[in-house]
């Protein structure tokens, strides 16, 4: 197994959490996990990857966070296609609406997303959420 990123954005700290379980479980694999804030990142590390995982808390009205996040999906999206996408994330209202539709864009835009779905978390990740993010 390679490096394999793991790109997210954070207000607080919930989804940073998931990351650090993400990257724990690359590590158990026997890869390597570079973990990095959105913020500190650029989509063109991730267009040789094969696998990659990306990470967002529901914001708003249920969608990606619109400062750092949307406009690096929307980048992602353009050579997604034959790529391994894990997405996770947490929430604090709905029902998970916006992962949902994050998966969606990913499968849309020709990629596989990990295990089918995203990973969740309502508010701080419980040991179920911890131990799905790992996997």
């Amino acid at each position: 197994m390679s490096d394999i990123y793991v790109i997210y954005w954070s207000g607080t700290g919930n989804t940073e959490m998931m990351a650090g379980a993400v990257a724990e479980g690359i590590h158990a694999a026997g890869g390597h996990a570079n973990v990095l804030d959105v913020a500190s990142a650029s989509a063109d590390v991730l267009k040789d990857a094969k696998a990659f995982a990306l990470g967002c808390p529901a914001m708003g009205s249920e969608q990606l966070e619109e400062g750092d996040m949307e406009p690096f999906v929307e980048e992602v999206e353009k050579f997604a296609a034959g790529k391994t996408i894990g997405l996770f994330g947490s929430y604090d209202w709905g029902d998970g609406d916006w992962m949902r539709e994050w998966a969606s864009r990913m499968e849309a835009a020709g990629a596989t997303v990990a295990g089918g779905e995203g990973v969740i978390a309502n508010n701080t990740p419980d040991e179920e959420a911890w131990r799905t993010a790992e996997n």
